[in-house]
């Protein structure tokens, strides 16, 4: 996979954020996702690479999508598979609230999970507790696993979770050991990546949420050297039909291994909304600004990039 790549990607999440980060607020959440995947889609036909989407967003809520099995780049360059979410937070950015973010994540052709869109269970760490965690395990006994490999008690845990009915299990075991908790009412992307920052205060993500999310966690936890596992949870008996025909058995954990595969990948996130990990774009006379990470797991670089875009000399977001 071509080293320039990384900064190709960046380019596309940038689009994204700019495009979308006008409609924050504005209580529209399709708009500004169509809004993001427009943009996404005019810079990917500029980048050097013959990329196909392996797992996409849009078909759970029937927003718009790029769409698994689209065709992405100039058709010329390295064959990649491509997980995407153009808006990671439609509902965050339409009701103006934190960690909205765009996201791209790709791997050599082949390694990455091919899956529906549909829920996936996830627990996620960062670095420091790789190895400490089993899905299947208590929530109880990941919370002490967790606790150790950090050098924490178990009162001074932070998890953070989607704020859901179907959660409240999960919440109750939590608040009954004395965790700290951090209820997020959408982006479990930005949750899971928090994992890997020791400034966001966050040490463990659970629950489920989109698969497409999970996967993209786990491309950016391969470049932070954190942890995710996952379980797709079918909603009824269409989708495990469509898992079958995909090859997957949706009894099986899906690990580090079985989510993005090789010993290369990148992830690329810019921030539309504010947020612990990114700030999001802000607008000052025809100018943009934005605020971007971009990680490449075979050199482990992690790079944060500020932005300043000028909207009236690239008004589509796109220059060939």
């Amino acid at each position: 996979m071509e080293r320039s790549l990384t900064m190709e990607l960046v380019r596309v999440t940038e689009a994204a954020a700019l495009a979308s980060a006008r409609w924050m607020g504005r209580g529209l959440k399709d708009e500004a996702d169509d809004a993001a995947t427009t943009a996404m889609r005019n810079v990917f036909d500029t980048i050097p690479m013959k990329g196909t989407v392996v797992i996409g967003e849009g078909e759970m809520d029937e927003a718009p999508m790029l769409y698994i099995g689209e065709k992405l780049g100039t058709g010329y360059g390295p064959r990649v598979d491509v997980a995407v979410d153009p808006l990671e937070g439609t509902n965050i950015v339409a009701s103006g609230g934190w960690n909205a973010l765009a996201v791209i994540a790709i791997a050599d052709h082949g390694n990455m999970l091919h899956a529906p869109d549909m829920y996936m269970d996830k627990i996620a760490v960062g670095p420091d507790a790789v190895g400490c965690i089993d899905i299947e395990a208590s929530v109880t006994d990941n919370i002490r696993a967790v606790a150790k490999a950090r050098n924490k008690d178990v009162e001074d845990v932070v998890a953070t979770i989607l704020n859901r009915p179907r959660h409240d299990k999960i919440i109750n075991e939590l608040r009954a050991l004395g965790v700290r908790i951090k209820l997020i009412n959408d982006g479990d992307v930005a949750g899971a990546i928090n994992t890997a920052f020791d400034h966001t205060g966050v040490d463990i993500l659970f629950g489920s949420g989109g698969a497409p999310e999970g996967v993209l966690s786990a491309v950016a936890l391969k470049c932070l050297g954190g942890e995710i596992q996952g379980k797709l949870i079918p909603q009824d008996d269409k989708e495990v039909e469509r898992c079958v025909k995909m090859g997957l058995d949706v009894n099986k954990v899906l690990r580090m291994e079985d989510l993005v595969r090789g010993d290369d990948a990148i992830f690329a996130a810019t921030g539309v909304t504010d947020g612990e990990l990114l700030r999001g774009v802000q607008f000052k006379a025809s100018r943009g600004s934005t605020h971007s990470i971009v990680m490449r797991a075979k050199s482990g670089t992690v790079r944060f990039i500020d932005g300043s875009h000028s909207l009236s000399k690239k008004p589509n977001l796109v220059i060939k």
